[in-house]
């Protein structure tokens, strides 16, 4: 695995704990801000709003761009825009930041992804994708209940404060490590109207839905874990931290494992992992109020749905694999589109006074819908590989007689005949 592989997802690393840290501080944001737990989780949703429209609109205009300097820059704009998060005098400057901050990792996880796609062979697509992938599991493990720490003891800008440091520890690795490429030209030079063609599979869109609906299922309870923890498992605030680094670690052996055997068995890693997410939420919804079955089932998820994101986002890339891209792009989207749902859905349970165990219930029904949709990528996938097979062997019936009418006639004579003529 070349090194800028690795130098991506620990740039990966910056942006998920932006995107992820919030989960830890929704309590203490909120009372600074003056504003309840559900519109504080709406600052979730805005950036993954901002990720659904930045990556295919950046990746759009960015795609005859030298790739290494289109990340400094989209690197460079996320920090900025923590640092205007941390200076945020109102709840309103702070939610454009997170979709300007948004905007830009949208753009460098669909450049990015497309980069360590580059870098290695069809065949490792999945490994590189959950080094990628992994940069967001350490997130978890370390930047996100950093982040909650940091939170409790220091106050919550503080925590955007350690972002930026880390948007330029990224900036740094990235100027000195990511290679130098040039743009294609010519008949080489990439094609927004021929990326675009992409959308035109149903297969793409499957793999879209299922993408956004795992997303959906996992961050609609990930989103409010905090307050479950507390306000109904009875947890004492000071242990959140703990339990969201439990989900990290998770997240962390489920990506090692997905990308390990997703290259080999896609679909089957697919069905497990979105499975597995369906049948922990549904435990959770039924053994909320009991603080060690919410740890373990916690680091459970964790696994579970991080088992899974190597293989879907190397089953975008194989089905849109003409524009690798906009695949990345699309990718993006789709998972952000659920951080987007999930959230949304888990403060309307919420709000309707259904309490925490429904936002659980409704993502295993989440949950269901993605192995729902998987089954039916899978079905078109095999009818789709055995029709190509069928053709080749019609083809080959149909090559086969004007191959035998081409031969010399001597050769098509038995060999005692010939042997007759002879003697």
């Amino acid at each position: 695995m070349p090194v800028a592989v690795y130098v991506l997802g620990l740039s990966v690393f910056a942006l998920g704990t932006s995107e992820f840290m919030l989960s830890g501080l929704l309590q203490p944001l909120a009372r600074d801000m003056g504003v309840s737990i559900p519109q504080a989780g709406l600052l979730v949703s805005a950036f993954a709003i901002g990720m659904v429209v930045g990556a295919p609109v950046l990746a759009a205009a960015t795609l005859r761009l030298p790739r290494r300097t289109t990340l400094i820059a989209l690197l460079a704009i996320f920090g900025l825009g923590q640092v205007v998060g941390a200076l945020a005098p109102s709840y309103a400057v702070l939610f454009v930041s997170r979709v300007v901050s948004a905007l830009a990792c949208a753009g460098f996880w669909a450049v990015g992804a497309a980069v360590a796609v580059s870098l290695v062979p069809v065949t490792a697509r999945a490994r590189a994708m959950a080094v990628m992938v992994g940069g967001l599991s350490i997130a978890n493990i370390a930047g996100v209940p950093a982040g909650a720490f940091l939170g409790q003891h220091a106050g919550w800008r503080a925590a955007f404060w350690a972002v930026a440091g880390l948007s330029l520890l990224g900036l740094i690795g990235v100027t000195a490590l990511v290679p130098r490429t040039k743009p294609a030209t010519g008949a080489d030079a990439p094609r927004l109207r021929t990326e675009l063609s992409i959308y035109r599979d149903r297969q793409v869109w499957l793999a879209l839905t299922a993408t956004a609906l795992n997303g959906a299922a996992v961050f609609c309870l990930f989103s409010y874990l905090a307050p479950l923890l507390t306000e109904t498992a009875g947890m004492k605030e000071s242990l959140v931290p703990m339990v969201l680094a439990l989900f990290g670690v998770g997240a962390l052996i489920g990506t090692a494992v997905g990308g390990r055997v997703a290259d080999a068995h896609l679909f089957g890693t697919m069905y497990a992992g979105i499975t597995a997410s369906t049948v922990v939420l549904a435990i959770l919804a039924l053994t909320a109020h009991s603080a060690p079955a919410a740890v373990v089932l916690a680091l459970m998820l964790g696994v579970s749905a991080f088992t899974t994101a190597p293989a879907l986002n190397a089953r975008m890339f194989n089905v849109a694999a003409a524009a690798p891209t906009l695949a990345g792009a699309t990718t993006t989207s789709a998972f952000n589109i659920g951080n987007t749902l999930g959230p949304w859905l888990g403060g309307l349970v919420i709000g309707a006074g259904w309490g925490y165990p429904a936002v659980a219930w409704t993502g295993a029904a989440l949950a269901a819908g993605a192995v729902a949709t998987t089954a039916v990528a899978s079905r078109l996938h095999r009818a789709s590989t055995a029709g190509t097979s069928s053709r080749l062997v019609a083809s080959s019936a149909d090559t086969a007689p004007s191959l035998e009418k081409d031969l010399p006639e001597e050769l098509e004579k038995p060999a005692c005949a010939t042997t007759a003529t002879t003697d």
